[in-house]
């Protein structure tokens, strides 16, 4: 799985470098045996945030990208849109959003996001946001990627945020960022993706790669 991440994320030319950030003795044998360049990091941190911090420490960049692990279905297209936002030398920091399909639209697994008009998030929830309390016609409902870009200066201020209410109850670590009144962009994808917290996660990534091999 590891394997489909790293290599959706060498087929993006916007990228300079690709680390594997981990705390796995597994994980680490791994990337020796690929010949993948890989940073050890402490087992206590938190989120993927403080983990990407803990490698900006050692390697400096303009901008930071981080990209899950288990997230199979990433593709080049979801790191240059994520990027796209930079353009603005404004942004501090940048995620990604998918239409969300009926059936996420109350799973908590599946985050939601709503934006305003500029496309900076007003909130992210696990809860059914917007709640469509006169059940209008065709709302759209938006799930949260998560994949986070992030300037070197704001980046290395996170650590230094506490964490926040919002992020602790909903375990966003998003929030943080906008309870500290630090604005996160939202760009769009027409591409989904699928987080692989469980086995049932996994088989339904395997019947999707089944189905693009068949070419269906």
């Amino acid at each position: 799985m590891l394997a489909w991440v790293v290599d959706a994320a060498r087929a993006c030319p916007q990228l300079d470098k690709i680390i594997v950030a981990t705390d796995s003795e597994e994980v680490a044998s791994l990337c020796k045996q690929m010949g993948w360049e890989y940073k050890m990091t402490s087992a206590a941190l938190q989120s993927g945030t403080d983990r990407v911090y803990s490698v900006a420490l050692e390697i400096e960049a303009d901008v930071y990208v981080n990209v899950q692990g288990d997230e199979p279905l990433l593709r080049a297209e979801h790191i240059s849109a994520l990027l796209a936002p930079f353009a603005d030398a404004a942004t501090e920091v940048s995620t990604l959003r998918v239409r969300c399909v009926p059936e996420n639209i109350a799973n908590p697994n599946a985050v939601k996001v709503v934006t305003d008009k500029m496309g900076r998030a007003l909130y992210f929830s696990r809860a059914s946001i917007p709640y469509n309390r006169d059940e209008l016609p065709e709302t759209p409902y938006w799930k949260h990627i998560g994949l986070y870009a992030y300037r070197r200066s704001v980046l290395l201020g996170f650590p230094s945020l506490p964490p926040s209410h919002l992020e602790e109850t909903e375990r966003l670590e998003q929030l943080r960022f906008l309870e500290n009144g630090i604005e996160v962009h939202v760009a769009t994808t027409e591409f989904d993706t699928v987080g692989v917290d469980t086995e049932e996660d996994l088989e339904r990534v395997n019947r999707l790669f089944m189905l693009q091999k068949e070419g269906l």
